[in-house]
């Protein structure tokens, strides 16, 4: 089972730094985590996806709170939110291939945002599994380089 957690930390150096050790000393996994500043310059928010059981997620849970510069640990249901990941994907693009290539982009509403004779690079959101199927499809085409974002979660209400 996943789990995923946000976390309010204040905005300071070395916070991002703790939270990773903390896991680490207590031999928890981070499977993506999204940190970014928040619509208060001092607020980060952590979006951290913990792989484990319910009491993987309590230990977790308790354990972020007692960090100093935590203002607020929350797990975040997965059917009460909207998440999202960010790719980059640079696939092969001779000539030849590139119009089914670009077809297949448009049907996943992917962008492309650079285009060379040997490659092309797109970007896309969206969930996770969506983002795979994406990578699946292209790979015949020969995938050069992938980029993902760690998941980002809004609740909805």
């Amino acid at each position: 089972m996943r789990h995923t957690i946000s976390v309010l930390v204040r905005n300071q150096p070395g916070v991002l730094a703790r939270v990773a050790g903390l896991f680490s000393a207590r031999g928890f996994n981070i499977e993506s985590l999204a940190v970014g500043e928040t619509e208060t310059p001092e607020v980060s928010r952590m979006t951290i996806v913990v792989p484990g059981d319910g009491s993987v997620l309590e230990q977790v849970r308790k354990q972020l709170s007692k960090l100093i510069d935590t203002i607020k640990v929350q797990e975040i249901e997965e059917s009460a939110c909207v998440t999202r990941d960010l790719m980059l994907i640079k696939v092969k693009a001779p000539s030849g291939h590139r119009g089914e290539i670009i077809e297949i982009a448009q049907v996943f509403r992917a962008d492309i945002v650079h285009l060379s004779e040997k490659a092309m690079i797109m970007e896309i959101t969206g969930p996770e599994d969506r983002l795979d199927r994406f990578i699946n499809i292209l790979r015949p085409f020969g995938i050069m380089e992938i980029m993902r974002t760690g998941r980002v979660a809004m609740m909805r209400d």
